[in-house]
């Protein structure tokens, strides 16, 4: 997911409960279609999937939640799409219900009706400092979104495919891919210079894309309309305070520049006396961390963006299948707070089974990033990743990660990825 940072704005949930959200959990029945009745689990919410809903500036980001019991309690899994991405245990103290999202520092509060069957609450997550971002939340057992009347295939064979796509304010080319069931019910993503938008899903009705992702990060919802002339004209809402407009035309031959281009190396012969803290606060040289003669990865990366966390799963993939490169890892963190920023580096790392170094280097800002890490031109994205071999030339510099959300562009970058590795290793 492009890592885009929203402003640090709230919208407090004061009163959820008696709210016109709250509403939902009795005109649900009306509004959605229920499936089956699932079993109830230990903490007397059912198991099962669930229907889920952030109320957002631009309308409801819809995705789905399972709730599977396992041994140290109940499971929840964060459903958009194709993708399951397993959320925290559910944690209850009577009917007040609490999820937590790791490893981006962001909870689900709730409180649930009598029957175990809805919730009502907010999503907040931790920005660093300042107000933490909130949107209402409400979440149904057991219910899944009835499809819109099924659109014409004329109108779905049109919108399936590539686009060309400009967001406003942005100085380059976005693609976007989309794909329709005969039902109606859409998905799709983003591919930007700086990497995706993650698992979109929702819904086309041959006139009207609407297409959302929640996955404890971010909170996405795009919709668009036909404008009659071939294009489409869209809104996108972030969170609680990022909007923006995009438009569309469709072009199978829509691409986006060479990722391996875009961030140049600067070997001022630095490199191997740059220092960063550790996660015990003790300043570490990158010299002294990996000798000379290892090729290695040095990754610049946040623990709160998505698209890092897909590359992390893939190096530590990496790590096992090739014996002998190494990788270190260079985090920067939203806020200031030195103390905060190493919390939530040991959470990912735990998360993650990382088992690489790994270093603090500040705040978030790319403006910083760019400052502490003078071996490179500038930091364009979170992650970007550069490959040295033994004698510590860099040999590739990667900007941003396609997720797992592109489909083929994900496999072709893990493919240069593993060549790249390849290459380090054979001393080419």
């Amino acid at each position: 997911m492009r890592c885009r940072r929203p402003r640090d704005t709230r919208r407090a949930p004061a009163t959820l409960i008696g709210s016109p959200l709250a509403a939902l959990l009795a005109a649900a029945g009306a509004l959605l279609g229920c499936q089956p009745a699932p079993s109830e689990g230990p903490e007397g919410l059912v198991t099962g999937p669930w229907r889920a809903s952030l109320d957002s500036p631009g309308g409801a980001i819809t995705f789905g939640m399972e709730l599977e019991e396992e041994p140290d309690g109940t499971r929840v899994t964060l459903v958009n799409g194709q993708e399951r991405r397993a959320a925290g245990l559910v944690r209850m103290d009577g009917r007040a219900v609490r999820i937590d999202l790791p490893p981006y520092r962001s909870t689900l509060v709730a409180t649930a009706d009598p029957d175990g069957g809805g919730l009502v609450g907010y999503w907040e997550r931790d920005a660093g400092e300042g107000a933490a971002p909130v949107l209402p939340f409400a979440a149904l057992a057991g219910a899944d979104g009835r499809p819109p009347a099924p659109p014409d295939p004329a109108a779905i064979e049109a919108l399936r495919g590539r686009w060309r796509v400009r967001f406003a304010g942005d100085e380059e080319d976005a693609v976007g891919v989309f794909e329709v069931e005969p039902t109606g019910r859409a998905s799709g993503t983003f591919l930007t210079t700086l990497g995706d938008y993650r698992f979109l899903s929702g819904w086309f009705d041959g006139a009207a894309l609407r297409l959302a992702c929640f996955d404890g990060a971010h909170a996405f919802l795009f919709e668009a309309r036909a404008d009659g002339d071939g294009r489409l004209l869209g809104d996108f809402w972030s969170r609680d305070s990022y909007h923006t407009t995009w438009e569309a035309s469709k072009d199978p031959a829509a691409s986006l520049p060479d990722d391996f281009a875009l961030t140049r190396w600067v070997d001022d012969g630095g490199l191997a006396d740059l220092s960063f803290p550790d996660l015990d606060g003790r300043p570490t040289t990158l010299g002294e961390l990996v000798p000379r003669g290892t090729p290695f990865l040095l990754v610049v990366f946040g623990t709160w963006c998505p698209n890092c966390n897909d590359l992390t799963e893939f190096l530590v993939e990496l790590r096992r299948e090739f014996e002998g490169i190494e990788v270190v890892g260079i985090a920067f963190e939203m806020g200031s707070d030195p103390a905060r920023h190493r919390a939530a580096l040991r959470g990912y790392v735990a998360h993650h089974g990382i088992d690489h170094p790994v270093l603090l280097g500040g705040s978030a800002s790319k403006e910083h990033a760019s400052a502490a890490l003078p071996i490179l031109d500038r930091v364009r994205a979170y992650p970007t990743t550069v490959f040295l071999d033994g004698e510590r030339r860099a040999t590739a510099v990667h900007t941003g990660f396609s997720g797992p959300a592109t489909g083929a562009a994900h496999s072709t970058l893990r493919e240069r990825f593993r060549s790249e590795v390849e290459s380090l290793l054979a001393g080419d």
